[in-house]
């Protein structure tokens, strides 16, 4: 499990939410692909709104991850990290996709590098966790920190911070 920018976690959780309510309850897989399509088209055309997770919802049952190490060290990294790695490490089988996400990568570098993330995430939460931020998550750390300062302070001698002011020979010259 790899930590992982927590924009990144809430983006790909936000992913899951407006997946499922497009699809809806019962599951209406031909509105999605309308949804899908519409949305590739508009991307395709260089018209597509400048949003991760409309982007990312367009190209994420799009992506075939070359290399997902790759996407997941960037996964380190939301405001700048390296698109040209991104745009080598997917693909798109279908020819639509394809053509969106060389135009996303052309026009917004930053936005396709955010949502190509952000749906590899999506697809393969088992991978990831995200960063825990929360009141117990600080105290557990801090509480660490001590403990590993006390063993410090317990490791040391008397006289330790000082031995190296005297004069070993004892001649009183230091």
């Amino acid at each position: 499990m790899k930590n992982i920018h927590p924009e990144f976690a809430y983006q790909a959780n936000e992913l899951a939410v407006q997946i499922e309510d497009t699809l809806g309850e019962p599951p209406d897989r031909r509105n999605y692909q309308r949804v899908v399509q519409s949305l590739l088209g508009e991307y395709a055309s260089g018209a597509g709104l400048d949003d991760v997770n409309l982007c990312s919802f367009a190209l994420a049952d799009q992506l075939t991850f070359i290399a997902p190490t790759v996407l997941l060290a960037q996964a380190n990294f939301y405001e700048d990290g390296d698109a040209n790695a991104i745009f080598k490490a997917v693909s798109c089988k279908d020819e639509l996709a394809q053509q969106a996400l060389i135009s996303i990568f052309k026009d917004m570098p930053e936005l396709a590098r955010q949502a190509v993330i952000t749906a590899f995430l999506f697809k393969n939460q088992k991978r990831w966790h995200p960063e825990d931020h929360s009141l117990d998550a600080l105290q557990k750390a801090e509480d660490e920190d001590e403990n590993d300062r006390k063993e410090e302070d317990d490791q040391m001698t008397p006289g330790y911070d000082i031995e190296h002011l005297f004069d070993e020979r004892g001649d009183g010259h230091a």
